[in-house]
This record gives C-alpha cells, sequence and structure tokens, in this order.
C-alpha cells in the first residue's frame, strides 16, 4: 500500500467505503451478526475472502453489536501450494487464525476422471470440515465470501442447467441448526472486489494449482453477464 500514488489511494478509500456500505447493508437486511457471536471467517487465500476478512474487521470497530472474528485456511495439500502465505500475513495483520490441515486433494483427484472439473467435489469436501472445525474452535457463524455475482450466476445456473428456481441464500442454516452460513458480500460486485484487492495489494494465491479447469458453465453464465454489463448497463444491478 505505501507505494500507492494520491489518485489510488482516492480510489482505494472510495471503494472501501462502498464494500463497508453494502456489507453493513446486507448484515442488517439479513441479521447475519448479533451480539456475542464469533464469526469464522473462511479465507481460501483469493480476492473474495481477503476483501470480506479486511471488510468485517473495518465494521468491528464501529457495528453496534460485539462480535469475534477468527480467520480459518484450509490447507488441502495441493502440490506446490505456498502454505507461508496466509499465516505471514494474518500475523503481521494481528488476525486470530487457524491453519486446518486436510488431504482433500488427494480423495479428488482420485474420484474425479481425468480431464473433469474438480471444482464441485473440491467444494463440497472442503465445506464439510470447516463446517466441522467451526463447532470445535466455539464459532456460530460461518462467513464466505461469495458476492452478488455469484449469487445471481447461480440462480442461472440452476435455471439453465438444472431447472430450477434456486440460488445462494445469504442467511443459510444447516438442516440439523448446527451451522449458520452467512455470505457478507452479498450486495458488492466482483468488479469493486477485484480493484479493492489490487488497491491492497493482498498476496494472492490462486486456485489453479490442481490443474483443474474452470468450470465451464459458470463461464458461460460469467461471459453472459459481461457482454450485459456493456450492452445493457444497470441490468445486473435490476436483478
Amino acid at each position: 500500500m505505501d507505494t500507492l500514488d494520491a489518485k489510488q489511494r482516492t480510489r482505494l478509500n472510495k471503494l472501501q467505503k462502498k464494500l463497508r456500505r453494502e456489507t453493513g447493508r446486507a448484515i442488517a437486511d439479513f441479521n447475519m451478526i448479533s451480539e456475542g457471536d464469533k464469526v469464522m471467517v473462511c479465507l481460501s487465500g483469493g480476492k473474495d475472502s481477503y476483501t470480506m476478512l479486511e471488510i468485517l474487521r473495518n465494521l468491528q470497530h464501529s457495528a453496534p453489536v460485539n462480535f469475534e472474528l477468527v480467520a480459518v485456511n484450509m490447507d488441502q495439500k495441493q502440490p506446490g501450494f505456498p502454505e507461508h502465505i496466509l499465516p505471514e500475513y494474518l500475523e503481521k495483520e494481528g488476525v486470530a487464525y487457524h491453519i486446518l490441515e486436510k488431504d482433500t486433494y488427494s480423495i479428488v483427484k482420485e474420484k474425479v476422471p481425468e480431464g473433469k472439473t474438480t471444482c464441485g467435489l473440491c467444494s463440497r469436501l472442503r465445506r464439510g470440515s470447516l463446517y466441522g472445525f467451526a463447532e470445535e474452535i466455539g464459532a456460530n457463524k460461518i462467513a464466505l465470501g461469495h458476492h452478488r455475482d455469484d449469487i445471481v450466476e447461480t440462480l442461472f445456473l440452476n435455471m439453465f442447467y438444472g431447472g430450477k428456481l434456486k440460488s445462494m441464500p445469504p442467511v443459510l442454516h444447516s438442516d440439523d441448526g448446527r451451522n449458520t452460513v452467512i455470505r457478507p458480500l452479498a450486495y458488492s460486485r466482483e468488479k469493486d472486489i477485484a480493484r479493492y484487492a489490487g488497491l491492497r495489494q493482498f498476496p494472492i494465491i490462486p486456485c489453479n494449482l490442481c490443474g483443474s479447469q474452470e468450470n465451464l458453465q459458470r463461464q458461460v453464465i460469467k461471459d453472459m453477464f459481461q457482454a450485459w454489463d456493456k450492452q445493457h448497463p444497470g441490468r445486473l444491478e435490476t436483478m
């Protein structure tokens, strides 16, 4: 951040205020965080989770309720994963954290045929482990970094490929009542998050270490949205 010029600092401040305002509104609208909550912030090393952690820490200082944050990263044992990056960043920032080590990489490689996308199974295994770990550390809320684009994309994915009207809810209570998942970035645009992460110079860890191709169906939806954004400004906001 020391390398930013005056114009970039102004842009960063504006983006931070916008993201903070949107996150605060999402938390209030969906009653995501209450007095005394312990929120487990799932940190992958990508732009979304870094931004979510940063904005929640920012809000923590002025929120009308007291809540605790703890960052958790799951080391899935992908070859080449730079396991020093997140601990170094979190220690520098003074954030309480845990690194959960689970070799889901081997399971995914064993179960998914060569050339097929591994993202679906990888995500399910990761979440199952994280949900169990939340109980272990006494966290009653689990924060995931999904943003507005993810939520709208999922709606269209389910319509086009699954034949159902369903998306990611901003708040999800598990069937057994043991976990509550929250998505504080539900009102925030991916491009704002990407710009903010770039200006904040977060040490991004790419999600391509396993060699998996991005989900092609989701990419079709992303491309459609990008075209709409250029040809029909405001359409995505309306949706």
